[in-house]
């Protein structure tokens, strides 16, 4: 199940990919869920003000929405560099998508203390890739 941070973190990524604003068939393919669902979720995230959703356009984040994303996006990069840089995860891409739902604020600043992120974390994160873009070369081969 794919939590509000997740959805927004697709929408910024795939904003970015795009140039504009994110279509929700895109962002449903980026998560994995029917677009049905995630026109659900947007609707949901519209509602709170964090989103924009303009019918055959896409979907555009507001400013509470945009930090919200980065927020979520670093706490994955912060995820994904733990499960490199310290645990040596072969599939470190599968297991911080299914960590960056269960681990909260703290422990993301807990586990950030033990690794090498870097200042520009999150702007470095490659949302081509889905992966951050500032990992060692041996890090990207080994998923």
């Amino acid at each position: 199940m794919n939590t509000a941070e997740q959805y927004l973190k697709a929408i910024y990524l795939v904003q970015k990919q795009e140039d504009g604003p994110a279509p929700t068939g895109r962002i449903a393919e980026r998560l994995g869920v029917s677009p049905a669902s995630a026109n659900e979720m947007v609707g949901k995230l519209e509602d709170r003000d964090l989103l924009e959703h303009e019918k055959y356009t896409g979907v555009t984040l507001t400013d509470d929405g945009i930090a919200r994303a980065r927020d979520a996006l670093q706490t994955y990069c912060i995820i994904e560099r733990f499960l490199v840089q310290v645990l040596d995860v072969k599939d470190f891409r599968g297991e911080a998508k299914q960590l960056e739902s269960v681990i909260d604020e703290t422990v993301a600043e807990r586990l950030d203390t033990i690794i090498d992120r870097p200042g520009e974390c999150p702007d470095c994160f490659d949302a081509d890739g889905d992966v951050c873009g500032r990992l060692d070369v041996e890090a990207e081969a080994s998923d």
